[in-house]
């Protein structure tokens, strides 16, 4: 039983080291002042927590070579949905 709850900790605290290396970051208006705009992203799915809708925009903007995205718009429901400016 040890074993597996040691395996199971390496295991996520791996895939949580690996998924957020290369994630892009969340700020503020103000901070993204400083940065260069390069477009725009939204969730395309349909989630159910705001985490999941997150790392969706997060992808985006790393997919769109942005390292850094403002929330501009969200809905909260049933389902969560979003839309960010990407900048780099």
């Amino acid at each position: 039983m040890k074993k597996i709850m040691v395996s199971v900790i390496a295991i996520v605290t791996a895939s949580l080291i690996c998924g957020s290396a290369f994630a892009a970051k969340e700020i503020s208006k103000a901070e993204a002042k400083k940065y260069h705009k390069v477009g725009t992203v939204s969730s395309t799915k349909e989630h159910t927590s705001p985490r999941a809708v997150m790392e969706e925009i997060s992808k985006k903007a790393d997919e769109m070579g942005g390292k850094y995205f403002v929330i501009t718009s969200g809905n909260e429901g049933d389902k969560v949905r979003a839309t960010a400016t990407v900048y780099k």
